[in-house]
This record gives structure tokens, C-alpha cells and sequence, in this order.
């Protein structure tokens, strides 16, 4: 007896009755896929464009493709840095009855790019530094949240601008599963793989002429597992402070704040004779820089871009002289006559290139290079004027990376979801 194609969706979409899943995922026609920059997986994985929105969709089975589904609707709910589940079709078979293999669908976050994306400009030393801190960082939240990843690699990573910096999304969460806290050694099996697997597609990529001579594979899965401990020690370590020496305490909330992450609570007990104090920070979820600015203007922005947002916020805050005046108001004021009229400056047809906030940042950036170049003073409106002629024309559009061809990525049939 046939089964009959179930389809299970976060939210109701008619539009995805009309993919063709009566076809295994290899041979899909070309007027619906969608060539997205491409990585290596076990799986078969193919971009779609469906109501307006770029989906990934995983050729899996179905008991995988069910599981996986379940967890990334239970990682959403964490607001875990992970993509978002868009459904789950079971039941897929051709038009001559052969059984297919279920198919996972994911949204694509815009604007992120895969790492051998990146590496195929031949990443400069400091920058592939960037992309490791960026996923040591990745790991740590997902394992405060208790979640054993089990495949931790750069494959099953995606990667967005955030300033200067990277933040890492997971994007197979196949192999994963959630805790109420890890032990000892769960997390260091799941770092000591991160490091095995990050040595080898850094291998791979050097087979193929892809990375620099002084990057060394080997050192950099070593300096993953040594950036991946110090965070986990900044964050969770507990810390014993004299009495006269309080000063500590906020100066660990400070760091804890400049690493993105917030503090719930403090466990504090004093010992016996009352001169010293034990503290272990309860941490909770990342983004203290990125929440403050969302609630003072409404932008929702990546950490390191709200922190430099922020930055120059309080820059106008001084150079305003409104440092007596409410935050709210003054927030409100740099938003309509500083922010927006500098993003609205951009073209629209530039507008994929890179997300708002990071055009700002940038434009922040080229202002303090022109100032320095030119030993002057430079308005912001003739920075932004010089940003869009010198900079922004000439970038590659990252809302949708359609053309593999215009990055010379290697032909790699099969891609990671994204």
C-alpha cells in the first residue's frame, strides 16, 4: 500500500505541496535550485527559493530527518545560535512507487557564508584566527545550553560577519542531543572531535591550494581546544575573592559582558570568618550588547555590531552634549538623524551586499581611515558618500550567494544545509 506524503511545517506554507518530491534530491531541475555556495556532507542537500524565503533542504531518513527536526524546534525555543526548522516530509516516494528518503527543510540564514566560501579567498591568517574564535565560542554556548553536539566541524558550521569579527550558527544537529548539563566528558569528546575534524578540512582545503603556507592545520585545531577552555573558564569558573576586594565582582561581570554573555546571579557564601567570598557566575544566554541596543532603538543586530553601534552611539551622546539627557531619548535621536539616514543612503540595488548594520559599522570604519589618511575631519555623510563609491559598489552580494561560479569553489556535489 502506498504511503501518502506527510508534511510537517512550522508554520502552514501551501507552497511546499508544490516541490517536486516525487524525485530524489540529486535530480531536481534546475529551475528550482538555487547554486548556494557549497561544502562538503555525508548527505545529499539542495537550495530552494520558496516564498520568498531560501530553504535548505536534507535528503536524510526519516526517523533522522523527524529527530533532527524535534531538536532544532527544541533549540529554537533556547534562541540557541542555530538555523531555524522550517518542516519535515515523510512519505516520499516516485511516480513508480520506489520508497524515498525524507527531507529535513531549514531557513537559510542570509548573509552567512560556508567555510570553504571564506577560505576560497585564501583567508588570511588573523582572519581564519577570527573564524576559530568564533566557533570555540559557538561550542561553549551550545554546551551551557546542554547540548552534546557529536560532530562538531567547520562542515556543520556557517559563519556571518559581525564587525570585525564572526558569529557561528550549527546547522547539523543530526548527531546532537539535548542535556541538562553535560559532563566532564561529553564536552571534552565533543571539543576533541571539533579538533580532529577541523585539522582535516583544514588539510583538505590545503590539498587543494586553498589556504597559506604559514597556516598550520595542526596548530590551529590545537588553539580551538585552548580558545574553547578559556572561555569555558571565564565563564563557569568559580572564583574566591576577599571581603576588601569586592571590586572583583563587577570587574568578572565586565569581562563576562565583553565575552556577550549576561550574569543571572551570583552564588555567594562567606566563609567562617568572614573575610573572603565564593563566587560562581550563573551564566545565561549571550547577546548583552546586542539586547541593550535592541532595547533602546529596536535594531536587532549581531553582538560585536551592536557593541560598535553602541560605541558610537555614546560617541553622540558627548558630542551632542546630552550626557544629563535620558539614554531612551538619546537613543532615539541618534536612531532618526544619525543611523537611518546613513543606511537610507544606499542604494537600493547595493542593499544585498551586506546586512544594514554591518554597512554602518563599515562606513564607521572607512570614516576613521579617510580621517587618518587625510589628517581632517570627516562628516559622516561624506564618509558614507565615499563608502558606497570605493567600497560598497565593488562588494560581492552575501544576502544570497547565488553565483558559486564568481567564488572558484571547488565542484562539491554535495553541500551542507545552510
Amino acid at each position: 500500500m502506498a504511503q501518502s506524503l506527510q508534511i510537517s511545517a512550522v508554520t502552514a506554507d501551501p507552497a511546499l505541496f508544490d516541490l517536486p518530491w516525487n524525485l530524489p534530491l540529486d535530480q531536481w531541475p534546475d529551475d528550482v535550485i538555487l547554486a548556494l555556495p557549497r561544502g562538503i556532507s555525508r548527505h545529499v542537500v539542495r537550495f530552494v527559493k520558496l516564498s520568498d524565503r531560501v530553504l535548505a533542504i536534507k535528503e536524510i531518513a526519516a526517523y533522522a530527518a523527524t529527530r533532527e527536526y524535534a531538536l532544532l524546534k527544541e533549540l529554537a525555543s533556547l534562541d540557541a545560535p542555530s538555523v531555524a526548522p522550517v518542516a519535515v516530509v515523510l512519505g516520499r516516494a516516485t511516480d513508480s512507487g520506489e520508497q524515498l528518503d525524507a527531507a529535513l527543510l531549514t531557513q537559510h540564514l542570509q548573509f552567512s557564508l560556508p567555510y570553504r566560501a571564506l577560505f576560497s579567498y585564501r583567508l588570511r591568517p588573523d582572519m581564519a584566527t577570527r573564524l576559530l574564535d568564533a566557533l570555540a565560542l559557538l561550542i561553549v554556548r551550545m554546551h551551557l545550553l546542554g547540548f552534546y553536539w557529536g560532530d562538531v566541524s567547520l562542515s556543520n558550521t556557517l559563519f556571518r560577519r559581525d564587525a570585525k569579527e564572526f558569529s557561528a550558527y550549527l546547522v547539523d544537529a543530526e548527531t546532537g542531543a539535548l542535556h541538562e548539563e553535560l559532563t566532564e566528558g561529553q564536552r571534552a569528546y565533543d571539543v576533541d572531535l571539533a579538533r580532529t575534524n577541523v585539522i582535516g578540512e583544514l588539510m583538505d582545503l590545503e590539498a587543494g591550494e586553498m589556504l597559506e603556507d604559514d597556516l598550520d592545520p595542526i596548530a590551529v585545531g590545537d588553539f580551538l581546544v585552548e580558545r574553547y577552555e578559556q572561555l569555558w573558564r571565564a565563564l563557569t569558573e568559580e572564583e574566591t575573592i576577599s571581603a576588601d576586594a569586592r571590586w572583583r565582582l563587577q570587574d568578572r561581570i565586565n569581562r563576562l559582558n565583553d565575552l556577550g554573555f549576561d550574569v543571572a546571579e551570583m552564588s555567594m557564601s562567606s566563609s567562617p570568618d568572614g573575610t573572603t567570598l565564593h563566587i560562581r557566575p550563573q551564566v545565561v544566554d549571550a547577546g548583552h550588547h546586542s539586547r541593550r541596543l535592541f532595547r533602546l532603538t529596536g535594531l536587532d543586530v549581531q553582538e560585536n555590531q551592536a557593541r560598535r553601534l553602541l560605541n558610537d552611539l555614546d560617541t553622540y551622546r558627548i558630542h551632542s552634549h546630552q550626557e544629563d539627557v535620558d539614554e531612551d531619548f538619546v537613543a532615539h535621536d541618534w536612531l532618526i538623524h544619525v543611523f537611518e539616514p546613513a543606511v537610507r543612503s544606499v542604494p537600493r540595488e547595493l542593499r544585498g551586499k551586506l546586512e544594514l548594520p554591518q554597512v554602518y559599522h563599515e562606513i564607521l570604519e572607512h570614516r576613521w581611515f579617510m580621517s587618518q589618511r587625510d589628517s581632517r575631519y570627516v562628516s559622516l555623510d561624506e564618509a558614507v558618500r565615499s563608502y558606497i563609491d570605493t567600497v560598497l559598489t565593488h562588494r560581492r552580494d552575501e544576502s544570497e550567494l547565488i553565483l558559486a561560479d564568481t567564488l572558484q569553489l571547488p565542484a562539491v556535489d554535495d553541500v551542507p544545509m545552510g
